[in-house]
């Protein structure tokens, strides 16, 4: 069987054809695609994109049919992928001199691209949609419940442990009247905190979260576990209960996965996320035995989709000014990132939400602030 043979038949088995007239069909301008794809599995697939080799009408929907179908199964494992695999098991891929990785090659990236993408806060983690009708909306509405999860009172103390571009602490300061005090591996990120919120009581620390010194009265982490890796799950929740004060709660917002892996997929990990990783219910729930109390768990996997769309909608509007500046090639990246991600939280095979964590248990239980 020829390779295009096989990958028209791996694709029919998750209704996509290959030149068919349906938005999710994928549209093929190189031949040579067919034996890259084969070959090198999603990461061939991925990178043929960016060099233009493929389109897909509705890219998002193409990998919504993908990952629901498994077809990643159906490959079979590339050299890229079998020494993914094992330096997931054998190193430590997130210890203290590779946590700076990710910031290298993604979070580092020119302040414009990111401007292009987001809410007017800057707010790189799920919005909560439950009422909301724009991505601005969605990002307040979920800032504000996790203030209200924690039970965020006026003149207290918060650690935002990944703090992003600062858009919790931003708001937790104007809204709530908190100090916080943050930490990224983001040179970017921590300049960008220092210039937005001058003259507010926050703080932008470039540092590992396993060596922040302090004490708050609450913790705080949204789209930062996920770089955090199995082996070091124990170590990053003994460090919010050693800095969390008596009677503080910890609230983690993460994605997580439906199976146990070692690692992202390849295409992901080489261009977005490297040595990222996707924890499991299970794993957490391990992980914070005999430090917390599991209060409270909210899955809101299919709002991550819509926050992603929202996100390429941004920036498809932006698409020539970032293509003049920073290439063609770069933006069909960002646009197979945000769409291939959003396909993949459409599948309900990955989801996002939050857990509210209390040291020794919540007196007569917890429950939400309104």
């Amino acid at each position: 069987m020829t390779a295009r043979a096989r990958l028209e038949a791996l694709l029919a088995g998750a209704d996509v054809e290959v030149n068919g007239a349906r938005p999710w069909d994928i549209e093929v301008h190189d031949e040579r695609l067919y034996p890259r794809v084969i070959a090198e599995g999603s990461l061939g697939l991925g990178e043929a994109y960016m060099d233009g080799w493929w389109d897909c009408r509705q890219l998002d929907e193409f990998f919504h049919k993908v990952v629901r179908a498994d077809l990643g199964s159906h490959f079979r494992l590339t050299p890229e992928a079998l020494w993914l695999a094992a330096k997931s098991r054998l190193q430590n891929r997130q210890n203290r001199r590779r946590a700076f990785d990710v910031a290298q090659v993604h979070y580092d990236l020119a302040i414009d691209v990111f401007e292009a993408t987001f809410d007017k806060r800057m707010t790189g983690s799920c919005g909560y949609w439950k009422d909301a009708a724009d991505l601005d909306q969605a990002q307040e509405a979920k800032l504000d419940l996790v203030c209200r999860k924690v039970g965020l009172e006026r003149g207290q103390s918060v650690l935002d442990i990944g703090c992003g571009w600062g858009a919790f602490m931003g708001y937790a300061a104007e809204r709530y009247g908190a100090a916080c005090v943050g930490v990224t591996v983001s040179r970017e990120q921590a300049d960008y905190v220092r210039r937005r919120y001058a003259g507010l009581p926050v703080e932008a620390q470039l540092k590992d979260y396993r060596v922040f010194a302090g004490e708050v009265d609450h913790v705080v982490s949204m789209g930062m576990f996920e770089h955090v890796g199995a082996k070091n799950y124990r170590t990053y929740f003994e460090l919010a209960r050693k800095v969390l004060r008596q009677g503080g709660l910890f609230l983690l917002h993460t994605i997580f996965s439906a199976e146990r892996g070692a690692a992202i997929e390849p295409w992901l990990n080489k261009y977005i996320f490297p040595n990222g990783v996707l924890p499991t219910v299970g794993q957490i729930g391990a992980a914070v035995e005999g430090l917390f109390v599991i209060e409270n768990v909210e899955n809101f996997g299919a709002y991550y989709d819509r926050t992603l769309m929202a996100w390429r909608a941004n920036f498809v509007t932006h698409w020539a000014a970032m293509a003049a500046r920073h290439g063609e090639r770069f933006c069909r990246m960002w646009d197979y990132y945000l769409s291939s991600c959003a396909g993949g939280f459409r599948s309900r095979r990955i989801s996002v939400g939050q857990f509210v964590l209390s040291p020794q248990g919540v007196p007569g239980g917890w429950r939400l602030e309104r």
